[in-house]
């Protein structure tokens, strides 16, 4: 079985996604983890490697594509990303795919926790590559990110752990077709 995680920054998707795939016994995909080393190598910070992919789809393209043929490569996997439910439903439609999201200052929090900066900066620069990536998906894909109609399962983490967030989605998983 294939498992999409998706959803905006901050909101645990990562963490669920390495949590599930652990407890599900299966293979995750990171897809922000290519994200970050492409963006490392360009020497760039998230919100300027976003900026720059804004204008040259090449570099969302790669991502995209990258976790897309190793996400089909795989029989039983979860795949995190922004764009995982709404790519795969178009190749696999029998994939689970899960959104989670969370209040703003909740994600804020959660990734100043990650990164130690600044928290007025982080949620200046989240809600800046937020409107970015929405902006670059509706261009390049014809995806309109908060479109969460494509997805089995919509779970707020504001107030949930991250075992929470897992408990709910193998409970769904159990009765899903």
């Amino acid at each position: 079985m294939r498992i999409t995680i998706s959803g905006p920054p901050g909101s645990g998707k990562t963490t669920v996604c390495m949590l599930l795939a652990k407890r599900l016994g299966v293979q995750c995909l990171i897809s922000g983890t290519v994200f970050r080393e492409m963006a490392k190598e360009s020497n760039l910070s998230l919100a300027e490697f976003g900026k720059l992919a804004e204008y040259d789809p090449k570099y969302d393209r790669i991502v995209d594509e990258t976790m897309l043929s190793r996400a089909l490569a795989l029989q039983n996997v979860v795949v995190e990303g922004r764009l995982t439910g709404h790519l795969l439903s178009r190749k696999d439609p029998s994939a689970f795919k899960v959104y989670l999201d969370a209040a703003p200052n909740a994600r804020a929090e959660r990734i100043k926790e990650r990164e130690n900066e600044d928290i007025q900066m982080i949620k200046e620069e989240m809600l800046e590559r937020e409107n970015c990536e929405a902006r670059r998906y509706q261009q390049y894909y014809g995806i309109d990110i908060n479109d969460k109609s494509v997805y089995d399962l919509v779970v707020d983490s504001t107030h949930r752990t991250p075992e929470q967030v897992v408990d709910l989605i193998v409970k769904k998983l159990e009765v899903w077709p």
